[in-house]
């Protein structure tokens, strides 16, 4: 049997990294492809972190009221002191700018950043959104490399990724893989999810590293993984850089997120609903309540609304829409449209500021 001749060079590299073998300069006259030279210039950009820390734990006994009687215990929490380790993304080297996850740093009093030429930085917290699980932290040091960010938005389903981080805290490590989905959500249901999924290995410590394609910029960063055992299967997560530059633009303005909301309570349009409405195969959120002298209400968007995109990005589902508009800002103008008895509507939103007393979500559905 013969195959192609790029079909015969994988086989051959395959069967050459199995063996242990020297690969070839070529094969034929078809360079033999590696990834060697754009990682020479991307890992520079990619450190480690370690932190140290101290968190609150209770004694699960202490929550037995006869055994704080019988041994006559106060009910306090005690201080356990804690260090771990992750990575993360230089993407301002003028400024020293680095992006990790929130959890990377959660609780860390102590933060310590080794670059790959082996110099340990002191670095600060500029802010943390664990909503999104991106944080931005600051170094001050000369010659730092940066990663240029890709336009997230354009990556495709089977496009090539490499994964870079500190798993299990060895160092660094290369991974590749493909992306495997888009879109993912609800890993966290609290939480703001617009999640690349790769087969590219993240393991513990792969955290906060980076996801770039075969150009070495920056796709997304390493956040997450779905694991019985802890340990990679091929199913890992990053956060799309687009969302990372939403989400560090107001880190660094604000120190925080300052989400907006429309102020709709909504739930997902699913195909029964959409059957009994006589609305086919249309996806979107479905607007349950809206919220008086809320941007909606302003906006003229109805209960019984079918939100089907938000600035010409379409909605899927009710996570969608929460999304878009988590990732905007209170007085951003938005464009939304949707669906009522049927016929297509557009509308504009001025994003209003939060209640604080707001709840991300309800048993009733979401609330955007």
């Amino acid at each position: 049997m013969k195959f192609p001749l790029s079909l015969a060079t994988f086989l051959l590299a395959a069967w050459t990294s199995v063996a242990g073998a020297q690969l070839p300069a070529t094969v034929g006259e078809t360079p033999v492809p590696s990834l060697a030279p754009m990682l020479k210039r991307v890992t520079p950009a990619v450190v480690n972190i370690a932190t140290r820390g101290t968190v609150e734990e209770q004694n699960p006994l202490m929550n037995d009221p006869f055994f704080r009687r019988f041994f006559d215990t106060p009910n306090q929490p005690r201080q356990r002191e804690f260090q771990s380790a992750g990575s993360g993304v230089i993407v301002d080297a003028k400024n020293g700018y680095i992006i990790t996850n929130a959890h990377v740093v959660e609780n860390a009093t102590d933060i310590t950043v080794q670059l790959l030429d082996n110099r340990s930085l002191k670095a600060k917290v500029v802010g943390t959104d664990p909503g999104s699980d991106v944080a931005v932290l600051k170094v001050q040091a000369g010659n730092l490399v940066d990663l240029p960010i890709a336009d997230s938005d354009r990556a495709e389903v089977g496009d090539f990724v490499v994964a870079i981080g500190n798993p299990f805290g060895l160092g660094h490590t290369v991974t590749s893989g493909i992306v495997s989905a888009l879109g993912r959500s609800g890993i966290n249901p609290e939480g703001y999810e617009d999640f690349i999924q790769t087969d590219a290995s993240i393991n513990p410590g792969n955290s906060g590293g980076a996801l770039v394609n075969l150009d070495g910029q920056l796709v997304g960063i390493n956040s997450a993984i779905l694991s019985r055992s802890g340990g990679n299967i091929g199913i890992g997560f990053a956060i799309p850089a687009n969302m990372m530059k939403t989400v560090m633009s107001q880190l660094l303005e604000y120190g925080e997120v300052r989400r907006g909301v429309l102020g709709v309570n909504i739930q997902t349009l699913t195909p029964d609903i959409a059957e009994s409405m006589d609305l086919g195969n249309v996806q979107g959120a479905l607007i349950s309540q809206v919220v008086d002298g809320s941007a909606a209400e302003k906006a003229g968007i109805k209960a019984g609304d079918i939100v089907t995109a938000v600035n010409g990005k379409p909605v899927k589902d009710a996570a969608g829409l929460r999304n878009a508009i988590g990732m905007l800002s209170i007085g951003d103008r938005v464009d939304v449209a949707l669906l009522r008895d049927g016929k297509p509507r557009r509308v504009t939103a001025v994003i209003g500021e939060r209640d604080t007393d707001d709840e991300d979500t309800e048993s009733t559905g979401m609330h955007s």
